[in-house]
């Protein structure tokens, strides 16, 4: 019985530090991605809380609950919607508006632009270091934990940076570093 008490002291001590840790960390965003996430968040919260809800009421409507596999696809979705909402609200949290226009171009920090050639497939490259929730591959937006994001840090015009990745080593020479 002491065993279990303490075990049960001890998970809520460490779900309590984790949510500490999580909650303690900055968000570093631009302020249009800040506006984009709070815009997309309350659309959810609005909207998205809505139609989930109508989707549960009307797969209720045909039937028992039990053997209703749309009643029970509608509160998964349900609970996805509410999982994002969660997770989007955390981002916004603990953030911190970046300036562009007071950020130091001399080596690649957050909120750079990147120029760099790709000397695997000898191509040319621009990215932008940004936050993870304002990541976006497509739009050449790149986060700054990524291993790419990683090994850029820190570098001037004309380094190279040697980035792991799981396709493989990279060689990444930096061309220009822009805002």
């Amino acid at each position: 019985m002491k065993n279990a008490c303490c075990l049960k002291v001890t998970r809520v001590l460490l779900l309590f530090t984790a949510k500490m840790t999580i909650m303690s960390q900055q968000n570093y965003m631009t302020q249009e991605g800040f506006d984009r996430l709070k815009r997309e968040l309350d659309l959810l919260k609005s909207d998205g809380r809505k139609e989930a809800a109508r989707a549960i009421a009307e797969a209720r409507e045909k039937g028992d609950l039990s053997e209703n596999a749309e009643y029970h696809a509608a509160k998964d979705d349900q609970g996805m919607l509410e999982l994002k909402i969660s997770e989007m609200e955390r981002k916004l949290l603990n953030v911190r508006i970046i300036d562009e226009q007071a950020i130091d171009t001399s080596s690649v920090v957050m909120l750079t632009n990147v120029r760099i050639r790709n000397h695997k497939v000898n191509k040319e490259m621009v990215f932008k270091i940004v936050s993870e929730a304002e990541a976006d591959l497509k739009a050449s937006r790149i986060s700054v934990n990524s291993p790419i994001g990683q090994g850029l840090l820190g570098k001037k015009v004309g380094e190279k940076a040697v980035i792991n990745t799981p396709a493989g080593q990279m060689i990444l020479e930096i061309l220009e570093i822009t805002v």
